[in-house]
């Protein structure tokens, strides 16, 4: 195996949605190498299990519309830690270029004279369609992809709702739990039928990992019984669940 180049002063990691064998070679190589971690709430255990013990681990998690450490705070702690000579790890749950405010911590190093690195990370939505059994893009259905917020800083996110409500349009949703009625109504209003189907998936990749089948009538209440980090795939069903659907079609045909 050929030599890895050597690591900024500060690695931005993505850490995947949880499980570590969900980390690429170079994640876990900056990991190892790492003299501080600053990671985030989303982080899995296992993940975090990587880090060696004397390595100094900054806690500065956020949660939607919940307590969470100021943006502010983390650039300044990263910039701080970075002055310091020592190798900083960012590591980010999912992938860190996806919602992940990487743009403002990346312009806070730059402001400071500090370089960087990025090694993405597995993103929730492709590990979650794996999840079950599913590929987010398929010839004859969807020749895209969207992957949107459920809400902002304005609060719930607008989005192009009558190019999403077309049939076999395929998109996952983070951030979308509470916004889950919000985003029902406005995709009903642009034409979207009530049977297209929607999955969630919680605790992505965990041992603790659930999937809860249901359809764009059914988004609301499937979104309230996940209690964890969650993403919903919209257009898509379980595999065996669509399966078990297709043949019931045929029966009735």
């Amino acid at each position: 195996m050929s030599r890895l180049p050597a690591l900024s002063p500060v690695t931005f990691v993505g850490a995947g949605p949880g499980a570590a064998a969900h980390l690429t070679l170079g994640a876990y190589r900056a990991l190892t190498e790492a003299e501080v971690v600053i990671h985030d709430r989303l982080v899995g255990s296992q993940v975090l299990a990587l880090i060696p013990a004397h390595v100094t681990r900054v806690d500065v998690g956020k949660e939607g519309f919940g307590p969470s450490t100021a943006q502010a705070t983390i650039n300044a702690a990263i910039v701080a830690r970075a002055l310091t000579g020592k190798r900083v790890v960012r590591l980010k749950g999912g992938d860190c270029g996806i919602f992940g405010r990487l743009d403002e911590e990346i312009e806070a190093l730059e402001a400071a004279g500090l370089t960087f690195t990025i090694l993405p990370g597995l993103t929730s939505a492709t590990v979650a369609a794996a999840s079950i059994g599913q590929s987010l893009t398929r010839r004859g259905r969807n020749a895209s992809l969207r992957i949107l917020t459920g809400h902002d800083m304005a609060g719930f996110a607008e989005q192009d709702w009558r190019g999403l409500a077309r049939p076999g349009e395929v998109a996952a949703i983070y951030m979308g739990k509470k916004s889950a009625r919000f985003i029902q109504g406005r995709l009903m209003m642009h034409g979207a039928s009530g049977d297209t189907p929607v999955t969630v998936v919680e605790y992505i990749s965990r041992p603790e990992e659930r999937v809860i089948p249901a359809t764009l009538a059914t988004l609301p209440e499937a979104a309230a019984k996940a209690q964890g980090p969650a993403v919903i795939l919209f257009g898509l069903a379980p595999r065996r669940a669509a399966a078990a659907l297709s043949t019931l079609k045929e029966v009735r045909a």
